[in-house]
């Protein structure tokens, strides 16, 4: 759930809710506690088992922080994974959210060491790995990963993936460039859908017991080649609606899955 967008006063070149950013999205403050829940059981009802909160900008404010930690112990008791995306938090912070009923933090390296500084300059690369570092030891289940078609080459794609095996995190997340107008990558092609099945594969090779999670993308770069992505070494997705852009509805996806051979987990 993108529950607070827009007005990001970090410049990554990808996203277009940064400060260098002409996009024309819509922008709102954290939205309220009810239209939170209410998405989280709308969620729930379409089979997901988790359920994340994303806000936008470099941290959540202290005001905001307090809201998410009540509405994460509210997404509990509905009977899903509470996880969130609420930029570099501290480790006092990321206990709080454990203490809360937090199951996983997501917090992206998004490409390697070397590429990042071409792609953002208002944080650096150590302080996302200081953030992943410091979830984990607050006893947070790791989601890490990355935006490929950035322009980064088949060695970064490695080196972050290298990167993320040495930080142990436990769910992947591979998104795929949707060059958005008003961004500064608004004029980069599309990967290739083959080029983005490879990733999926060299990254199953490389964290072979992790999850391989297909977000971001995956609609638009893959089109009719889709249903490869669980033959690539994909094991889990993320449905609905991204920040910004359209994705896929959960029929869909379950559609998917069936069809595949393959069943879907938590669902009888």
């Amino acid at each position: 759930m993108n529950a607070k967008s827009g007005g990001c006063t970090e410049d990554c070149s990808f996203c277009a809710q940064s400060s260098e950013s002409r996009a024309k999205i819509h922008v709102h403050p954290l939205l309220e506690r009810n239209s939170i829940l209410m998405h989280a059981r709308n969620a729930k009802k379409a089979g997901a088992l988790r359920f994340s909160i994303v806000t936008s900008g470099r941290k959540v404010s202290k005001k905001d922080f307090m809201k998410i930690c009540d509405m994460i112990a509210a997404i509990r008791d509905l009977g899903l994974l509470p996880c969130a995306s609420l930029g570099m938090l501290n480790a006092d912070e990321l206990s709080r959210l454990k203490h809360a009923g937090l199951d996983r933090y997501h917090h992206n390296l998004e490409t390697s060491r070397l590429f990042f500084k071409k792609i953002c300059s208002t944080h650096g690369y150590s302080e996302k790995i200081g953030t992943v570092r410091a979830a984990r030891a607050s006893g947070l289940s790791l989601c890490s990963g990355g935006i490929f078609g950035l322009g980064e080459t088949w060695q970064d794609r490695i080196d972050m993936a290298f990167a993320l095996r040495r930080l142990d995190v436990d769910s992947v997340p591979i998104n795929f460039l949707i060059p958005i107008q008003g961004t500064p990558l608004e004029s980069r092609d599309l990967l290739h859908p083959f080029e983005a099945l490879k990733i999926i594969a060299i990254y199953r090779f490389i964290l072979p017991k992790k999850e391989i999670r297909i977000c971001g993308g995956r609609l638009q770069v893959l089109n009719e080649f889709h249903p490869f992505i669980f033959l690539a070494g994909a094991d889990s997705l993320l449905t609905g609606n991204y920040l910004t852009t359209s994705g896929r509805m959960p029929a869909d996806d379950r559609e998917l899955i069936r069809r595949s051979g393959l069943t879907l987990a938590g669902i009888s």
